[in-house]
């Protein structure tokens, strides 16, 4: 594909103006400068480059060092990103589209907004990446954790069918997680799922007196007992008064936060 030339040289010289990184670390110029007129740079020094809405479709980018390079709003569909180090990289709004980062470092990477669409990704490879409305991320490229977390701050926000949506998955994940069978018990209380909550409470339990925590379980048969008894001090209905709602958004509060050390918090 031919090269913009103005294009080329402008982004050349913003590359040069604004590396700002401590000598011996910055992206090695020569290199940059082969990769916006070639897309071609397997293992280049790219660390700390400033490529925003460079257009970088179908490059080369295996094993490249690009910790902490600006890719905001980069074209970079079908790439190939495999085994290069992303460390604090930040891909904001960046399109992925096809790109392959198998075995790539990403750590602190900033992918959020970005469109990984058929991205192809290792398992869990997002675990410790910001990832806030990105689209096109699969359940295989999310831990444990991050599936439980985002289904909590679904919960909290009133995206009910989505908590439950990520509960479930966290679940696929993680089977023997008592925390996630209560959470999507509560959520689905919540939708008036009250068979299906009861069947969630209940395996919970189980899984409580398992684990040896016979207060847990007690707890946790009781309620899923109650969504399916009629409670007479309601006004009608199916059992689902005041008494039951409250106990379920108690039970909820106590139980659904995880606190996980596998998360980087936003802010770094």
């Amino acid at each position: 594909m031919p090269t913009n030339r103005p294009v080329f040289a402008l982004l050349v010289l913003v590359a040069l103006a604004t590396g700002g990184a401590a000598p011996g670390q910055a992206a090695d110029q020569n290199q940059l400068m082969r990769l916006l007129e070639t897309r071609r740079c397997a293992g280049c020094r790219l660390q700390d480059a400033d490529l925003v809405l460079s257009d970088l479709r179908d490059s080369d980018l295996r094993r490249s060092r690009l910790q902490r390079a600006n890719l905001s709003g980069a074209k970079l569909d079908g790439a190939n990103l495999s085994g290069a180090d992303l460390s604090y990289t930040s891909l904001v709004g960046a399109s992925l589209r096809g790109a392959d980062l198998r075995g790539a470092q990403l750590v602190g990477t900033d992918l959020r907004e970005a469109d990984l669409s058929d991205a192809l990704l290792d398992e869990d490879a997002l675990a410790r990446t910001h990832w806030q409305k990105a689209v096109g991320i699969t359940a295989a490229n999310q831990s444990y954790a991050a599936l439980h977390n985002s289904g909590v701050a679904a919960a909290q926000q009133g995206r009910t069918p989505e908590a439950e949506r990520l509960f479930s998955e966290a679940i696929r994940k993680q089977p023997t997680a008592t925390i996630s069978w209560v959470a999507r018990g509560i959520t689905r209380t919540q939708m008036g799922q009250i068979q299906l909550a009861s069947q969630d409470l209940a395996y919970a339990s189980s899984l409580a007196e398992q684990a040896g925590d016979k207060d847990q379980a007690l707890q946790l048969k009781q309620a899923a007992d109650k969504l399916l008894k009629p409670d007479k001090n309601a006004n009608g209905g199916n059992g689902l008064g005041s008494q039951l709602l409250t106990g379920a958004m108690a039970a909820f509060q106590f139980l659904a936060p995880l606190i996980t050390k596998s998360m980087i918090p936003m802010g770094l």
